[in-house]
């Protein structure tokens, strides 16, 4: 099988991919990740699981590269992590009884031949009624200041949902592995059959 690389140093999306029990090194792309004037959420995202991927092409000349991105939007507004105490409080209240969008964007790029699939996979959180007692409460016991959104659904930030609404759970953490099954059975990798 060809090398595998995820362009990415996250913990999280690290953690996903070992789902699949396929070998795979990790690799630091270093790109601005700025939105470009105009860009739509959809677009920025796009674009950076893109840029990504490229970026570590040259380190790995024969390789399948993974890049991905995420943002989350709330009613048309890119949400950022929220760095601190204070902003996560105000992030998870401004959610209070509606819905956050994450777009998860997944990038297959062939660094020997430079062809590429690209995909923004939508996951939806609905958010409880909460009070800032609760909110206040979460935010001190988990720390969810370096998460888009304010919280760590894979813990107890599950405790602020009425509801999800997506194809893949692993998508709102960071790495739609459906799609990503997809997107290597399209270069000849049957994630089933490879396994050790």
């Amino acid at each position: 099988m060809r090398t595998l690389v995820l362009s990415s140093t996250s913990v999280f999306r690290k953690a996903i991919l070992e789902k699949l029990n396929l070998p795979f090194i990790c690799d630091k792309p270093n790109i601005d990740e700025a939105p470009l004037a105009g860009e739509t959420p959809e677009q920025l995202v796009e674009r950076l699981a893109v840029s990504k991927a490229r970026k570590v092409a040259d380190n790995h000349p024969d390789a399948l590269i993974i890049g991905s991105d995420q943002v989350a939007v709330h009613q048309g507004d890119i949400l950022g992590k929220p760095g601190n105490e204070k902003n996560a409080i105000a992030q998870l209240m401004r959610f209070s009884g509606d819905h956050v969008t994450f777009l998860t964007s997944l990038c297959l790029y062939d660094s020997a031949s430079k062809n590429y699939e690209v995909i923004v996979e939508p996951f939806s959180v609905y958010f409880r009624e909460l009070t800032l007692q609760q909110v206040s409460s979460y935010v001190e016991a988990e720390q969810p200041l370096n998460c888009a959104g304010s919280f760590k659904s894979e813990g107890l930030g599950v405790c602020l949902f009425e509801r999800l609404q997506g194809d893949d759970p692993n998508t709102l953490i960071g790495l739609p592995l459906i799609r990503l099954t997809k997107l290597l059975a399209n270069q000849g990798i049957d994630v089933l059959a490879s396994q050790p």
